[in-house]
Order: C-alpha cells, then structure tokens, then sequence
C-alpha cells in the first residue's frame, strides 16, 4: 500500500503506509511523527464518504506543526482501502457499525501500540457520525474529540427524507442493498476540472481544483453514489443516534464545528446533540460550507482557533 502524490498536494514527509485488518477487511492507515521536537499527544483524523488519506494531507501538515503526530487512514469500501462489492465504484457498507470496526483497528493496531497518547480526534462528516457511535459503544476512548462538519442527519434533500428511507428500507429488505442509487457510476462530468461558485463543498477553488486532480490522477480512490444498502445503514445510525440514551451514554469533551452555509448535513442536528451532549461546544464558522478544512484561508484559520482552543497543547 502507498500515497499518491499530486501537483500542489505533496505527501507529507516521513509517513508509515501499512494494511491493518478489521473484520477481515484490508485498511490502508498511515502515520506521521511530529515536526516539533516534543510531542503533544497524537490525532487520528476519521474521513467522510468518498474521501481518501490525500484529501488529508494539507491537515495532516497543519496538525504535525501544532506538534502532534498524525494517524490518518481510509475507510473501509473507499480510498486505498478494500472493497466491499465487486463493482469499486460503488460506495457500499452493510451498517455503521463496520465504520466503528475500522476506527477501533487503526487505534487498536497503530495508534496506541506506536504513537504517544493523549489521544485526540478530528473527524469529518460521515467519520464523524462513526467516531460518535464508536466512542458511546467504548470501541475507542479519545481525551477529547473535534467533528468538522459531522453527519449527524442529512440536510436539504430533493426528495422528502422519509421516502428515501421507506425505499433504502424495502430495497435492503429484497436483498437489493448493494444497487446504486441513481446507477452510481461515475460520470463523465464528475472529472470535469471546473469549479462552480454554489458547490456545497468549499468557496475555495484552488482547494477544489486540487482534491479533483486527485482522484482525476488516480480515479481508483474515488467511488460514486452510495447504495440503498449504504442509506439504510446511514439512518438506522440517525435513529440511533437521536436516541436520547446515547446523548446520555456519551462521556467524552465533544466540539462541533459546522459552517453556517452548510446544506449537506444538518446543522440543527448538530445544535440539538450539543444541547443533549454534557461537556459538548459548537461553533458556527460563518460562510463556512462542507468542508471546513478545504475551505478559504479565513474560514480554516476560524476552524484551527476553535481547534487549538479546545485541545490541550495545541496552538
């Protein structure tokens, strides 16, 4: 297993790429000491859906000048990691529970036997929703815990959310889990190198351009639309998570940090977590859209405030 460089997305210096097993599925994780001279604990970044170790790779840069080493890897059914259908574009897993799997192997395997503690998240979106559930379940424990952007429910839909969910339902039920929703390939305009103002990902067109030449380098990092299977494992987690016993279950200092512009996920899922959640902040990053960490140099730099406020050591 290995990293793949691109132009203006260079590979971290010094990083560790190995395959860890978890539930009998390959990981591909890699590690990075700090730059600093002691080390201030170590963070283990969780990624969203369809995202890859090279996303990462300015963040991972970011978090070793705070002095931390860094353990970044790809879930399972993307990135470098394997895959769980035949078809490999397909963004497919049987339930969350798996994602929870993968965190607890790579802490498991890599992070706790060769980085120093105190142990630190920073998850994104679905890697998020995946951190929360693993956390609760005590698969992993972290000293604290930073979710940018996390996929608590899913925000603006076209079509009404219980008609997605009472079809992902019966399709899952008939054993037809692993079709994709809207065929699921990749299209030919996905590759298309253009940035358009009212993405909902990043205002930032150079951090778009770079993460597109990524998998338009290397497209077998990419996968497409997720599957029935995929969205019926996503809201059984939402239910699961608006219990209010797991608001109640939850014994970790929490930051949520989510951008004001936000149509992915859903902020008002994140304030009511918050609100349920003892030892939980937010913070609302104006104009900040999906991804907070690929956003404008004034929405990351809000973002590292945040981040450096609330984990000891960092700054």
């Amino acid at each position: 297993m290995k990293l793949y460089a691109t132009d203006g997305n260079p590979i971290p210096e010094g990083a560790t790429v190995a395959g860890v097993r978890s539930a009998g599925i390959e990981l591909r994780v890699a590690r990075w000491r700090t730059e600093t001279r002691r080390p201030k604990g170590t963070v283990c970044v969780v990624q969203g859906r369809n995202e890859s170790i090279e996303k990462y790779f300015e963040t991972i840069a970011d978090l070793r000048a705070r002095g931390f080493w860094v353990v970044a890897f790809d879930l399972r059914g993307q990135g470098g990691s394997e895959r769980l259908v035949r078809n490999p574009r397909k963004g497919h897993v049987d339930s969350f529970s798996d994602y929870e799997a993968d965190l607890a192997a790579v802490m498991r395997d890599v992070a706790l036997p060769d980085c120093p503690p105190p142990y630190f998240a920073l998850a994104h979106s679905t890697g998020g929703m995946a951190c929360l559930r693993a956390v609760r379940s005590g698969e992993v424990r972290f000293n604290r815990i930073v979710l940018a952007s996390p996929f608590l429910d899913f925000g603006r839909m076209r079509v009404p959310a219980g008609a997605v969910r009472a079809v992902s339902t019966f399709m899952t039920a008939v054993g037809l889990g692993e079709l994709s929703v809207a065929g699921g390939g990749l299209r030919k305009s996905d590759a298309d190198p253009a940035f358009r103002e009212d993405n909902v990902l990043t205002s930032d067109a150079d951090r778009f351009m770079r993460n597109l030449g990524v998998v338009v380098q290397h497209p077998e990092l990419r996968i497409g639309a997720p599957t029935f299977g995929w969205l019926f494992a996503a809201f059984s987690a939402i239910r699961e998570l608006a219990d209010p016993s797991f608001a109640g279950d939850f014994r970790c200092p929490l930051l949520i940090v989510g951008g004001s512009a936000e149509r992915l996920v859903s902020l008002v899922a994140m304030e009511k977590l918050v609100g349920r959640v003892r030892g939980a902040g937010m913070v609302t990053i104006t104009g900040g859209r999906h991804e907070l960490l690929m956003e404008r140099d004034i929405v990351r730099e809000q973002f590292w405030a945040a981040f450096d406020a609330f984990v000891p050591g960092s700054g």
